[in-house]
């Protein structure tokens, strides 16, 4: 007998082992079924016995607690998610999601830097500090490989080829790509090993690139608080974290002619509308330079 018990379970196996998505995005995908099912339990309903109008509902109760668009179209996605698959190991004939629609939202333009900006960022980098090298050769590999964050810090040192000017990443899902090596980033690394050298390097964290003083990989957490720590030190008053300089690096490249197909394949994007945000930025600060510079804007 099929149960939803059953189903959830084979679900999580299914986007652990055949999705090979992380574990932040499975307990994701997870959580939104979960707010499913405990909307259901006030219906006497499973989610194996749902109508479309019983989702109706559910998106009208995220809406009445006050879940922004974006965040109700991010639950729909990965309810739809679940039912596809239950569509295709045949619990269900159909999903009941086929006819739902994602609520409209606008376009959010990611906040970017300047090259001025980055450059005061790194320049409030103490260099004299134990730390500091390290600092500054990860804003730059932020910078010129566009990395996300936990890009960063899983970073190995086997995937770094520095003679060729190339690093390997192992993005989202465990697809790698190659992305290439700014001089400064090069310059950098080479500076970097030689404090890196003094590190007692705990066992089974050899090969990760940047380290803390304790001799393991960084985090997330670590890395966001330098991030903010060096905007607050430069005066930099925008709302900035690890992927500002993920974002910038797309925009800055889109800026100086780069084919958008290119800049996918260096972000990493498996969609190309995904890139398609930085045409905005792109003409939204066409706009500004219109309005600010054109004879017909100026006001005497």
């Amino acid at each position: 007998m099929k149960d939803s018990h059953s189903a959830l379970k084979k679900y999580t196996s299914y986007l652990r082992l055949e999705q090979s998505l992380s574990a932040n995005t499975i307990e994701a995908y997870l959580d939104d079924v979960g707010k499913l099912s405990r909307f259901l339990l006030n219906e006497n309903k499973s989610v194996l016995d749902i109508e479309l109008n019983d989702l109706h509902q559910f998106v009208a109760q995220l809406r009445d607690v006050g879940i922004c668009p974006r965040s109700q179209a991010r639950i729909i996605s990965g309810l739809k998610s679940f039912y596809k698959f239950l569509v295709l190991e045949d619990y269900l004939e159909a999903s009941p999601c086929e006819l739902l629609e994602s609520p409209k939202i606008g376009l959010k333009i990611p906040e970017v830097l300047s090259t001025v900006e980055i450059d005061t960022m790194m320049s409030q980098i103490d260099l004299s500090k134990a730390e500091g090298q390290r600092n500054l050769t990860m804003l730059e590999m932020l910078y010129s490989c566009g990395l996300r964050v936990s890009e960063l810090i899983n970073l190995q040192i086997s995937d770094l080829y520095l003679e060729e000017s190339f690093v390997r990443i192992t993005g989202k899902g465990n697809k790698q790509r190659l992305v290439p090596l700014s001089t400064n980033a090069i310059d950098g690394i080479r500076l970097y090993y030689i404090d890196r050298h003094l590190i007692n390097i705990k066992k089974g964290n050899e090969n990760f690139l940047f380290l803390n003083r304790w001799g393991s990989k960084l985090s997330r957490v670590m890395v966001f608080y330098i991030i903010k720590d060096l905007a607050q030190k430069a005066g930099i008053k925008k709302t900035i974290s690890p992927h500002t300089f993920r974002h910038s690096f797309a925009t800055h490249l889109l800026e100086g002619g780069a084919n958008l197909r290119a800049i996918q394949q260096m972000l990493g994007h498996e969609r190309i509308t995904t890139t398609e945000i930085y045409t905005h930025i792109d003409r939204e600060m066409l706009r500004r330079e219109i309005l600010e510079h054109h004879p017909r804007n100026i006001r005497g």
